[in-house]
């Protein structure tokens, strides 16, 4: 009996990972500074246009040096990041493998590592159709060895969006919060019914866990479909990313407080408060991207190195009150126990350490409280002055249709 139930157990929890929607995820700890990006614009939202020249460029870092066999493959999902479970043939040109060939190691730097790069679509793989697709790197040609996944959005043709930030329609937010308006113009497209084959995804600096979905328009003109409600689209502009700069381990920039040489580096930030207070105050941002620069090499893709960097917070609030987590685009925005921060009771501070390429870094804190709900506002602040991007999705699904394509892509930015 004992032996069944186990079984049970195995294949559910076989299933539920299945099931689980695709994420941008790592699964090695010796992968770091996974880059992904369209090429036209370093750090820039990964997303294509289907059929043109356009390309993303995907760049890792691993730590054990030497070379690997590492191959990639990429895979239809539906709007919510499940597979579309459709053959390879349907949304595929060319074969549903590669290996990535395009490899160089670390030099002069303390930390050895071996740097990786692929472009896409290649001669060897190219997507057929739009739609959300994810891109899988693997050992060896295995999937079950998994060891980073990517997002990836190929934009179809079929719709146009204009879009615009405005102030929120509740005079009770009007202090924290940005709203968005857009349109889309479906020109030859015919959508029997927009309420049920068209839905809309828009996210703030290209974060899918704070993203908001509509699926209704508030009005229909002719083929343009108006999304202007006086309630929907409604965002906390919250706060600009704290950053810091690595770019040099040589001398001390904006944010440092010590760098110290040895067998590794150890970089020591200077001390963050709480900033969530009233009055808004500008700060140079890059909306929680990461660069990674070196300015005492040539290629920091080979010859930026790697350093402790430690991070200490003044909450005013004890590990009794709940946890803080550190997260950027640097680590996905990820909450778990890599990005969790350690409190020390005699200084009354949270802290951290993180090992990371040398670049310029954006980055929050997050509280999770007895809830265990993520409040990226309580340590950071809201305010409707904050600059963001905001990315709108548009996905359309008619219902004699197999899958979902992504029919429009906009970017939003309010910076000044």
């Amino acid at each position: 009996m004992k032996k069944c139930v186990c079984i049970i157990l195995i294949l559910l929890v076989a299933n539920s990972f299945a099931q689980t929607p695709h994420d941008n995820n790592v699964f090695n700890p010796a992968i770091k500074s996974v880059e992904f990006y369209n090429t036209a614009k370093v750090a820039s939202f990964p997303a294509i246009a289907l059929n043109t020249n356009e390309q993303v460029l995907l760049g890792f870092d691993d730590l054990r040096g030497g070379n690997r066999n590492y191959y990639y493959s990429i895979e239809h999902c539906d709007s919510k990041w499940n597979s579309s479970n459709i053959s390879p043939a349907e949304y595929l040109q060319g074969f549903t493998e590669d290996q990535i060939t395009d490899y160089s190691y670390s030099t002069n730097t303390k930390q050895k590592y071996t740097h990786y790069e692929i472009k896409l679509p290649n001669a060897n793989i190219a997507p057929k159709i739009a739609g959300n697709y994810i891109l899988k790197v693997y050992e060896s040609g295995n999937q079950q060895n998994p060891i980073l996944t990517r997002r990836l959005y190929i934009v179809g043709t079929k719709g146009s969006l204009a879009g615009e930030i405005v102030p929120t329609n509740n005079p009770l937010l009007r202090q924290t919060n940005q709203k968005i308006n857009f349109q889309l113009d479906l020109g030859g497209l015919f959508v029997q019914n927009p309420n049920n084959d068209v839905k809309v995804l828009i996210m703030q600096n290209g974060r899918s866990e704070t993203g908001q979905w509509t699926t209704q328009p508030a009005s229909i003109r002719g083929s343009q479909l108006v999304y202007n409600d006086a309630y929907t689209n409604d965002f906390p502009g919250r706060n600009e990313f704290r950053h810091f700069d690595t770019r040099s381990l040589k001398l001390n920039s904006d944010r440092i407080g010590h760098i110290y040489h040895d067998t590794s580096y150890t970089v020591m930030l200077l001390g963050d408060p709480s900033r969530n207070v009233p009055n808004y105050s500008f700060l140079y941002d890059n909306d929680g991207n990461f660069f990674i620069l070196n300015q005492d090499g040539y290629d920091p893709k080979r010859d930026a190195d790697y350093a402790h960097v430690y991070f200490s917070l003044a909450a005013n609030k004890t590990q009794q009150d709940g946890d803080v987590y550190i997260v950027g685009r640097f680590n996905d925005f990820k909450i778990d126990d890599r990005s969790k921060l350690d409190y020390e009771p005699t200084k009354g501070r949270f802290y951290t350490d993180l090992f990371l390429k040398q670049g310029v870094y954006d980055y929050q804190y997050v509280w999770v409280g007895h809830d265990k709900k993520p409040d990226d506002i309580m340590l950071e602040g809201n305010h409707f002055e904050t600059e963001n991007e905001y990315q709108i999705l548009v996905y359309y699904r008619p219902a004699s249709a197999r899958w979902e394509e992504l029919i429009g892509y906009q970017l939003l930015s309010n910076k000044k």
